[in-house]
């Protein structure tokens, strides 16, 4: 295994199109970091750059210690999954996974050793005389998984390897993936468009939008502290509910207006970002966790932390409710949500709409019925601020606030 980094990498085609721009990544050896964005990001060149599939134009990649931007792909001893698998249907699981190796003309003994013990890893060693086409979509995959895994390889490469596969078998091979990357403690770079995927599978997580990063961080304070409103509105399922709103003082506290309605802002949110007073009197954009909303029947709640609307939509899961409803406050109208906007396959976002789509997760106790009034009981002691200007997070500490718009060092 070993080190990788990425110093101000950046791609650009001839045409003028920039797919990456001043990407900035050190991976340790080991980790399993995943890329992920919307469609046409950036992710997978950056990860055909790493391979050699693809030329750099600027900044320096070093793998193990070595510059690799000149070095063919074949010599750069990092290992690619492709999402297609990219199988020989001719050759048997056994040769498909020794080819890399007879290529390389290694012994035959030690060829046989390696695919032994990578079949024994991956649960193939009773398929190992089997075509390809006798073997169900996990089982190619981990046919294509022990292709790179017996070249020993100082990182792998994945490129949306589990995307051609069904709903509960990408959860099963998710699980399989992330036990064999422990147990060979290989680095790992892995693209998805999946930002479920991406939370289960990666130690860090590294945010890109339009061939910048975001943000890159450990799933769970890439959730808990998104860096501005990309971040926040693309990690999470459903996504955050971002809304128009100003914030006002309220004694030591202070309150948000959305439209006619109101939310109280603990005096001690405005403690842990100290940021938000510099924002009093002003417009923001203000980010609700469908989480930190629940039915307001089932829980008491004083009046400036209960929204009232009608429901929409409920969607019964079993161990909680989907409760789609509108908030009387204007859509956040900014590149970063347009982008999102676009990623969830809509046409755009209204500017002048007066009111806004919400969805909040509620206990499967609820009565919320379609087309009955709905009071929502809100965790303001979790509510989420951001610049509607710039897009970023409101904190206080400038320090903790990753830079994004030219790319952020992680």
């Amino acid at each position: 295994m070993a080190r990788v980094h990425l110093s101000g990498i950046g791609k650009t085609y001839p045409d003028g199109t920039s797919a990456v721009t001043g990407l900035d990544l050190d991976i340790a050896e080991g980790e399993f970091l995943v890329l992920v964005g919307p469609s046409g990001c950036g992710k997978t060149t950056a990860l055909r750059m790493v391979a050699g599939l693809e030329e750099i134009s600027s900044g320096t990649l070093t793998v193990g210690g070595r510059v690799l931007n000149r070095t063919p792909a074949r010599d750069r001893d990092v290992a690619m999954v492709f999402q297609s698998y990219a199988l020989y249907p001719h050759l048997s699981v056994r040769d498909n996974i020794g080819f890399g190796l007879q290529l390389r003309k290694r012994p035959r003994n030690e060829i046989k050793r390696r695919v032994e013990a990578a079949a024994a890893t991956l649960g193939l060693t009773e398929h190992l005389d089997r075509r390809p086409r006798n073997l169900s979509g996990g089982q190619r995959q981990r046919v294509a998984m022990g292709r790179a895994i017996v070249r020993d390889p100082q990182a792998f490469l994945m490129d949306e390897p589990l995307s051609n596969l069904d709903a509960k078998l990408r959860v099963q091979m998710r699980a399989e993936i992330s036990r064999i990357q422990r147990g060979l403690g290989v680095t790992t770079v892995y693209v998805t468009h999946d930002q479920v995927e991406a939370m289960t599978l990666g130690d860090r997580v590294a945010v890109l939008k339009k061939g910048l990063l975001q943000q890159a961080a450990p799933p769970q304070e890439l959730y808990d502290h998104p860096a501005n409103l990309f971040v926040a509105g693309f990690i999470g399922s459903p996504a955050m509910n971002l809304l128009q709103g100003r914030l006002d003082a309220d004694g030591s506290a202070a309150r948000v207006q959305l439209g006619g309605q109101t939310l109280a802002v603990p005096a001690s949110l405005l403690e842990r970002r100290p940021g938000l007073r510099a924002y009093l009197g002003r417009e923001v954009a203000l980010g609700i966790r469908p989480e930190d909303m629940d039915d307001a029947e089932l829980r008491d709640g004083e009046r400036e932390t209960v929204l009232t609307s009608t429901t929409d939509i409920v969607e019964a899961l079993g161990p909680e409710l989907l409760v789609h409803f509108r908030l009387p406050a204007p859509p956040v109208v900014t590149d970063d949500t347009r982008e999102l906007a676009r990623d969830a396959g809509a046409d755009g976002i209204d500017a002048a709409a007066p009111d806004s789509g919400a969805v909040a997760r509620f206990s499967p106790r609820s009565r919320a019925r379609t087309g009955r009034p709905l009071r929502v009981r809100v965790d303001t002691g979790r509510l989420y601020f951001f610049d509607p200007a710039t897009g970023d997070a409101i904190r206080g500490d400038p320090d903790s606030i990753p830079q994004r718009r030219e790319g952020t060092h992680a």
